[in-house]
């Protein structure tokens, strides 16, 4: 069986090669459902949400909502310290995720000022305190971590010994540093250094964005998994395609695939959030329309309305003419 077909394992789960990565205010559980239209048994990420949020959210919150279909599911924390870690846990876990993850990467400001996402990758001595705490409070599911090469300065063989040290179960790298967010070529070969000094499944992060990609990145690294992430904007055929290409079969999506995608992730949205899924639909509609001619004109409509059927007639005029 070639490479592309196998799946790789984390702990006693399979998974085929692709999956789709944590992307704020893109793959929540709208979307998510979407996604198993097109990929059954694929690993999906949530978005990452803040331990102390999660431990202070009631039953039918939102973040810690999710449907029996979108699973094999990877939830994904941020934190700063020890606090909240055990609630947050127990809410999620009463929910029926199949793994949990911990986000030490996260570039952005906010995150970084609470001295959570990549800033732990900065403070080794705390991030082994977490790690460890949260890998007693999770044992019978894997526990996985996502790193960046650095913080400021690169770190990432340190971390990921540190990491694998704590017993975490597999390792997701994004390879840029903190400083470049998500600008510049990721090092892919950094990477490869990472995997071979590691006994447990690597993942990558960054810049994959179609199969000719993910193929150059294993020759480059030989990592176990790929990280789709914002190739995966309003794209939930997203990792089929990739699987198809990898085994060398064609794939396209025809507009009617698109209008139907667009059309289901709108009564997702509404069913899921009410009114304000709405609103939040308009941001995907420039994906779903990309780079079609005279798209600008359906999109004017679309965003200068708030009726919901305008916007479902206008998706069906524009996507069928």
């Amino acid at each position: 069986m070639s490479y592309w077909k196998s799946k790789f394992k984390i702990r006693d789960l399979e998974f085929p090669r692709f999956i789709s990565g944590p992307l704020d205010g893109y793959t929540d559980s709208p979307f998510r459902k979407l996604v198993r239209k097109f990929s059954k048994d694929e690993l999906l990420y949530t978005e990452m949400r803040h331990v102390a949020c999660v431990a202070n959210e009631n039953d039918e919150h939102k973040s810690i909502k999710f449907d029996l279909c979108e699973r094999p599911l990877n939830y994904q924390f941020a934190a700063n310290k020890i606090d909240f870690i055990d609630r947050a846990v127990e809410l999620v876990l009463e929910k029926g995720v199949d793994l949990i993850d911990l986000n030490i990467g996260c570039p952005a400001k906010n995150i970084v000022s609470s001295g959570s996402g990549s800033a732990l990758m900065d403070d080794l001595p705390r991030l082994e305190e977490i790690l460890k705490h949260f890998r007693k409070k999770i044992e019978h599911i894997p526990f996985t971590v996502k790193f960046r090469a650095g913080f400021k300065v690169e770190n990432a063989l340190d971390v990921a010994k540190l990491v694998q040290d704590c017993g975490v179960d597999a390792i997701a790298i994004h390879p840029r540093l903190q400083t470049q967010k998500f600008s510049g070529i990721p090092d892919y070969g950094l990477a490869g250094k990472v995997k071979a000094q590691s006994c447990i499944p690597v993942l990558i992060s960054g810049g994959i964005v179609d199969f000719e990609t993910a193929k150059m990145v294993y020759e480059q690294s030989g990592v176990d998994g790929y990280l789709i992430g914002q190739a995966m904007y309003s794209k939930p055929w997203k990792l089929k395609e990739l699987y198809e290409h990898s085994l060398g079969n064609s794939f396209e999506v025809d507009n009617k695939v698109i209008l139907e995608c667009a059309l289901e992730h709108l009564d997702n949205l509404l069913e899921y959030y009410g009114r304000e899924g709405f609103y939040m639909f308009r941001k995907h509609v420039p994906y779903y329309l990309k780079g079609m001619e005279s798209a600008s004109d359906a999109k004017n409509i679309i965003f200068s309305t708030d009726s919901v059927d305008v916007v479902k007639n206008e998706l069906v005029r524009f996507l069928t003419k």
